[in-house]
């Protein structure tokens, strides 16, 4: 089984139930908040890989929602400055196995750790309450 740091956003569902899928398939999982941990340019990049930059951001920040930030419209260094300042803009969770890093729990390696188990029911926030922006 893995060890995996798992960073999320407090409160939020959709994380919790997806720290608790990997706990129960046996991965040994060390959360951290996505809001409070000191992100550089260069740490935070390091999750997204290859990803367009576009599927960087959390659809449900409420900057987004209203209009303030347009991630189609941003540059790689203009979305890890926004997001470095506004945490919530970043798509969780942002997971950490050995030297792996991923953002997101609809990719090949949460997959792999869960055995290949359906996660779609925990891909999208469930409700509009502030608990999942």
């Amino acid at each position: 089984m893995a060890k995996i740091d798992f960073y999320e956003k407090p409160g939020c569902f959709n994380n919790t139930k997806q720290r608790k899928m990997l706990e129960m398939y046996g991965h040994e999982v060390e959360v951290f908040s996505l809001l409070t941990h000191s992100w550089t340019e260069t740490s935070l990049r390091a999750f997204f890989g290859n990803m367009p930059v576009v599927e960087w951001f959390n659809p449900a920040a409420p900057r987004i929602k209203k209009g303030e930030v347009i991630p189609h419209a941003m540059s790689e260094q203009s979305a890890l400055e926004a997001m470095i300042h506004d945490p919530l803009l970043i798509r969780r969770p942002l997971i950490e196995v050995g030297e792996i890093k991923i953002a997101g729990f609809d990719n090949e390696l949460v997959s792999t750790l869960l055995q290949h188990h359906d996660v779609s029911g925990v891909l999208h926030c469930p409700s509009l309450s502030n608990s999942c922006d």
